[in-house]
This record gives structure tokens, sequence and C-alpha cells, in this order.
């Protein structure tokens, strides 16, 4: 009587029934490919986005995270209310990148169904500007955020930007000298070591302990010439940073070599009083990596997880670069001259007087 019941009139199988058969062998596959914790390396062009992060129930600003989880969902990796909740499938960014801030090797970690071929998958539903370049597997309780112990970090820049504020600059005639070279990285390595830096981010106060940060490098390159116009790369590495804290950093060197402020300002600004800070545009910052070595020495070569290293995807990175993030920033400098127009508003800044300074003066001259 089942099989008949099966059955309709004309010997066929009923349609309602197969589809539902459809759906319960979707179901059981999905089963046979439970969730497992991994890491996603990425890399992509932060312009025209409002940052990585997503902010859940706002579609006004468009971040990464809401065209990856988009495609997480449609190539099948997560169910699709885990798209609207991120904490059902565990999804930690390791750095929130500002608006406008491109990565070559930003890591998330999250739970997802191990399906074939993910990674081609994840990349089909995500836009050319944004790629999945690696994925490996991680530990059941691996946070990227938490266990990540220092970020590298790149600012590409026009060198035009170190040119004396008194010196009549030829942007793309421009070629920066070793001997202003040497007294960039001088002042860079300044900021070596655990410094406070409530100067360089906002809503931090001087006695907040968490605007204490630790730098382990930061240097200028060798510059380089593209598109007519000499460009510098400058890296710096640290435990974390704080929201635009870097922009700032670089801010306050080009305020100093280009003879806007005094070299002093720097250990004045570590200290409690308020000082006024330029911060850099948004369009060269990128983040290049991020580093797991606590994590590397505990389970790297423990039998079951390789270790967070990503010397297989190095050319890959490279080319990402080459094709999307270094030409975005040439591009743009050229179009809408971002440096220039920010250098222009540094001799807005009073650099000689903190906040307090200012505000006594304002009174005294009213």
């Amino acid at each position: 009587s089942e099989a008949a019941e099966r059955l309709e009139e004309n010997g066929h199988p009923n349609k309602r029934l197969k589809r539902d058969a459809d759906e319960e062998d979707a179901e059981e596959r999905n089963k046979k490919s439970p969730k497992r914790k991994i890491v996603l390396l990425m890399a992509y062009s932060g312009k025209g986005y409002h940052g990585m992060q997503r902010n859940v129930g706002s579609s006004q600003f468009k971040t990464i995270e809401d065209d990856l989880v988009s495609a997480l969902v449609q190539s099948g990796c997560i169910p699709e209310n885990h798209g609207e909740d991120m904490k059902k499938m565990s999804f930690q960014r390791c750095a929130r990148t500002d608006k406008g801030v491109s990565a070559a090797g930003q890591i998330v970690s999250l739970k997802v169904r191990l399906i074939d071929d993910i990674l081609e998958k994840i990349n089909n539903h995500l836009p050319s500007h944004i790629r999945i370049l690696g994925l490996k597997r991680v530990t059941g309780g691996f946070n990227s955020k938490n266990k990540c112990d220092a970020r590298t970090y790149s600012y590409m820049l026009p060198t035009f930007a170190f040119a004396h504020k008194d010196h009549d600059v030829q942007e793309g005639v421009y070629r920066l000298d070793r001997e202003t070279l040497e007294k960039v990285n001088k002042l860079l390595a300044c900021y070596k070591g655990t410094h406070n830096f409530h100067n360089f981010t906002s809503q931090k106060g001087p006695r907040d302990p968490s605007a204490k940060r630790y730098i382990m490098e930061m240097y200028c390159g060798e510059p380089f010439v593209r598109e007519d116009i000499e460009f510098a790369v400058i890296k710096v590495k640290g435990q974390s940073f704080m929201m635009h804290q870097i922009r700032k950093m670089i801010g306050l060197v080009i305020a100093i070599v280009k003879g806007y402020a005094a070299e002093s300002i720097i250990e004045l600004s570590w200290g409690e009083e308020k000082v006024d800070v330029p911060k850099a545009p948004g369009l060269g910052l990128v983040l290049e990596r991020v580093h797991f070595e606590k994590y590397n020495r505990r389970f790297g070569n423990d039998g079951l997880h390789e270790p967070l290293e990503w010397t297989e995807e190095e050319e890959k990175i490279a080319v990402f670069k080459e094709q999307y993030i270094y030409p975005t920033i040439i591009n743009t400098e050229k179009e809408e001259k971002s440096m220039v127009n920010w250098l222009n508003t540094l001799s807005i800044h009073d650099f000689n007087s903190s906040v307090v300074g200012m505000q006594a003066n304002n009174k005294n001259s009213k």
C-alpha cells in the first residue's frame, strides 16, 4: 500500500516526494561533512569599503565581511542562519582594518563544512579584489584575534610627503635623498618599545592602561618609481594597534620632517598632555601579515595541526598586491591627490602648544 501511495496513477513517483528526498539527501551530505575550525588567509583591496568588520543589520556601509559571509553562505560552507548570527560559526577576524585600508595577509577563524574544492567555491562568489588565498585546520578553541602575537602593517606613500615645507616641490620630479631617508628612519625608530599612545587614537585618556602599546620595529624602505611618482613603503610590526594609531604615528613623522614640528614632540606625545597629532590618509595602509608564534610553537608540530605560516602562498600574495593593492593606491593618489590635499592641512595644526595651552591662549586673547 505504501508503494501504491508513492506512485501516481501514471506510474511515476510523486514529484513532491522526490523533492523531499533530494532535500534529505542534501542534509545527509551536510551531516557527513561536519563543521571544522579553520583559518582563512585573505587578501583584499579596501577601497570603497567601510573597513573589515561587519555591522549586522546595517546595509548602509558595505564592509569586506559582508562580501565574505555572503560567499560562505552561497558556496555551502555555512548555513544561511550562521550568516545572520556570526557567533554561530565562531567567527573572528585577526585585525579590524579601517575604512579604505587593504590587506595582503588578513586571517579569519571560523567553523565551516569542509566541502570539496572549498577555496575555489568561496572565491567564485567573491569579487576579484577579495581573494581567499589559503586555508588551514586549527584547534577547536582557536581564536584568530586572541592567539595573534603581532601584526605587521605597511604604509605606501609618495616620497614628496617628506619634502621640506619651504621647498617648492614638483610631485612627479621629487626624489628622496639619502639624508632625508636617514632622518625619517631615525624618527620612526623612536617608536620602538612600549609607549603610551593615547595621543595617537581617539577616546583614550592618558591613564588608560590599554593605550600602552609595544612596537617591535618600524622603518622606511628604499624608494621606487611607479607611474612617474616616487613611492616608499614604511613597515611597522607591533603586538596590536589602536584605531588610527599607525596613520597618526606616520603623520607626526611627516610633520617633523617637513619642518612643521620639533623632534621633541614625539616624546611629548607619550606624556599626559593632549598633543595635536595629525592623521595621515588611510589610502596607503595595508595589513601585511599576522603572527602566531606562540601557537606555532605549541601546536604547529603536534602531528595534527600545521603551523600558521604561509610560505607556499607568498607568491599568490605578491601577485595579488601587484594586481589589486598597489595599482589602487597609485591610481587613487594620482586621481584624488589624497596625500597632496592632506599635506596642505598640516599648517593648520598647532604643534608648539598642548590643547590646554591653546585653550588658555584663546581665553587670554578674548
